[in-house]
């Protein structure tokens, strides 16, 4: 829990409750407990503005909420769980703000509370004045329903804790308001004292309620646990149904397609599995195993192949870097590396990829390393636009080989990677010839560097020097001083990334390093590579190989 949220945290803290192990149920044992019928479809409910952003490293800013609230409209969620307000003035800001400045299509915004305090009236309770002065046609607002935490940490009895219930969820429709009713630690509870779990859910459906959300606030349920206990609330209860879990063992989103399948049909989470600890279920692999799998509908059908360019650009705006190996939407979720891969995909995609990638809008890469086999090499550099012989493709894979044992990783360097395929056609960059370059490293009074580059250009010698914060900043700035003003399109090339690895730190201060450089024009990320002894040759040449790729891409100019 958010330090924003501390005031209420005697009443929502968590605290870990053991969990039996069970047999896991297949299809066929699945009868066992009666299960309800799978749902058409289910709402989906992202909380990443509010409980993804409890993060550790996650901070957004209020334009940054505004603009992760269009991503998720853009994607076509149900709905958006915008924050607590009143808790912190952020959240009053931005609640303040969405009415003028952000224009939802598909999602409702909703605001997050609690229910009153014991022994107050749900009347005079400031997180419910502030529900209600939010200005949403919804709210959700969260309850314990674990014996334990409303006898140890609220220090109240479980009447108080009923009525505090229903008292909230009345109080709210009363002023007009839809509510979602999240029973925080119900599965816990429901292990501990199903009687009091069930009550507390009862008294707010009563009340009003539009949908009970059950909670796995600790993250610890596993899947036969949530489809049995699931089952068992959606027989006992005439509204909607929901799930809310946490991934603390790895199984939140197996989880939330457990309780889907036992009749839940209203789903939270966050895009990237954003949240407190482990995270939440992540709604980019939830929602295509749901609408893909299980085809039941989740977002509208033809906003599906927009999860992955979604899912990146929420990733851009809270400031953290995609996972590579995340389910659908991961840029490795449908890379293949093995030439017997590669070469099966050749003939039957299906073969290695469990669906097509383009219907979460990723695409197949086929990853060029030691371990490629001509085939690989082949559809590479057919997917480059390049055609290249059977003694080209054997001149690359060789010298591929002899550069990896040197300490080279291409397929983590895309950009260095289409570079040397070119080259092996017979091709070399004409933009610029380099002559030399220079560092100089300057600590009198303020740590400076210096480097000078000299090229030729079009016959005509260049001399540029610039100064940076470090040496590949220097290089860089003098590098695009001297050629800049011939290639315009560089000034919407920007290094995003420096990264260094030491490969062989036996040798100490003469030990191979690693040097790969992240680029982007803004729309394309490509990575290039670099690796020698010494370290500014490492950065030189990954340096080199980014500016040159963006040169061979850059649109001509009139």
């Amino acid at each position: 829990m958010s330090t924003d949220e501390n005031q209420h945290e005697n009443q929502h803290e968590h605290e870990a409750v053991p969990v039996a192990r069970v047999r896991h149920l297949d299809h066929a044992a699945a009868h066992a407990f009666d299960l309800p019928r799978m749902p058409e479809s289910v709402d989906i409910f992202d909380t990443t503005l509010r409980d993804g952003s409890q993060q550790e490293g996650l901070s957004l800013t209020v334009d940054d909420k505004l603009r992760v609230a269009e991503q998720l409209d853009h994607l076509g969620v149900a709905f958006i769980e915008g924050g607590w307000p009143g808790a912190n003035p952020k959240d009053a800001e931005f609640f303040a703000r969405a009415p003028a400045e952000l224009h939802l299509s598909t999602a409702t915004l909703v605001a997050f509370g609690s229910t009153r305090r014991p022994g107050a009236k749900a009347e005079d309770d400031e997180v419910l004045r502030h529900l209600v002065k939010a200005g949403t046609e919804a709210v959700c607002i969260v309850a314990k329903s674990s014996e334990t935490h409303v006898t140890e940490a609220l220090r109240t009895s479980l009447d108080e804790a009923v009525r505090m219930a229903e008292e909230s969820v009345t109080f709210l429709r009363e002023n007009d308001l839809r509510v979602f009713f999240d029973a925080e630690h119900f599965f816990d509870g429901y292990r501990e004292n199903p009687e009091f779990s069930l009550r507390v859910l009862r008294a707010a459906e009563e009340a009003g309620a539009e949908t009970l959300v059950l909670c796995d606030t600790n993250g610890g349920t596993l899947p036969h646990d949530v489809e049995r206990i699931v089952a068992s609330v959606v027989a006992e209860f005439d509204c909607q149904i929901g799930v809310h879990f946490h991934n603390d063992s790895g199984c939140a989103v197996a989880n939330s397609i457990a309780a889907v399948r036992a009749g839940a049909s209203h789903m939270q989470g966050c895009v990237n599995g954003y949240g407190e600890r482990t995270g939440n279920a992540d709604l980019s692999a939830a929602i295509p195993n749901l609408s893909l799998k299980l085809n039941i509908r989740t977002i509208p059908p033809d906003r599906l192949e927009r999860l992955t360019p979604v899912s990146h650009h929420i990733a851009e705006l809270v400031n953290l870097a995609p996972n590579p190996q995340q389910p659908y939407v991961g840029s490795a979720a449908f890379a293949h590396k093995a030439g017997l891969h590669t070469s099966a995909i050749a003939r039957h995609r299906e073969a290695y990829e469990h669906i097509s990638p383009d219907a979460v809008g990723n695409g197949t890469r086929f990853v060029v390393s030691e371990m490629a086999g001509r085939s690989t090499l082949e559809m590479k550099a057919r997917e480059l636009g390049l055609e290249l012989d059977s003694a080209a493709l054997a001149g690359v894979l060789d010298t591929l080989k002899t550069l990896e044992h040197r300490g080279y990783h291409f397929e983590v360097a895309d950009g260095s990677l289409e570079l040397l395929l070119r080259r092996s056609t017979g091709w070399e960059q004409d933009f610029f010839e380099l002559e030399s370059y220079r560092v100089i490293s300057d600590h009198a009074g303020r740590q400076m560097t210096e480097a000078t580059v000299k090229v030729l250009l079009d016959g005509t010698r260049i001399v540029a020097t610039a100064e940076g914060n470090g040496p590949v900043n220097a290089l860089d700035s003098a590098l695009r001083q001297a050629i800049g003003p011939h290639f315009p399109a560089l000034a919407g090339i920007h290094l995003t990334d420096y990264r260094v690895r030491v490969l062989d730190t036996g040798r100490g201060t003469g030990a191979v390093t690693r040097v790969l450089i992240d680029s982007t024009d803004g729309e394309v990320v490509w990575t290039t590579i670099g690796v020698s002894e010494n370290i500014i040759e490492a950065s030189w040449q990954a340096l080199l190989d980014s500016i040159v790729f963006a040169l061979v891409h850059a649109p001509e100019e009139p």
